[in-house]
């Protein structure tokens, strides 16, 4: 089993920049591929960023192609979320997971889940 520790969240002002980490204990977090996923107030928890075992290979959702950046430190077992640019609509607490699945973006596909750590773009 692996825990995760998601920080580096924080209120910004639009177009500025945040970098999240997420922190795992227990498991080393080669075994997994790492996602990233955003919950707005009153919406559902969405895919953001997806990365390889390795870091060799990354998708992103739309909405945040372009913008976004996903990197991983197997030996820190640390994975990064980049966002820069940032938008009002990126406003949501940010959560990272572990998995097996290579290119899952469903929530249900994800196994092991941080407590989210929160990001507000101000306008």
């Amino acid at each position: 089993q692996v825990q995760l520790v998601e920080s580096g969240g924080g209120l910004v002002q639009a177009g500025g920049s945040l970098r999240l980490s997420c922190t795992a204990s227990g498991r080393a977090i080669g075994n997994y591929v790492m996602g990233w996923f955003r919950q707005a107030p009153g919406k559902e928890r969405d895919f953001v960023a997806t990365i390889n075992w390795n870091g060799a290979s990354w998708e992103y959702g739309d909405p945040v192609k372009g913008r976004f950046t996903t990197s991983r430190d197997n030996a820190q077992n640390v994975v990064y979320l980049q966002m820069n640019d940032l938008k009002p609509e990126d406003t949501a607490v940010y959560y990272c997971a572990a998995g097996s699945r290579w290119r899952a973006r469903l929530t249900r596909d994800y196994d092991y889940w941080g407590q989210g750590t929160q990001v507000i773009v101000s306008s």
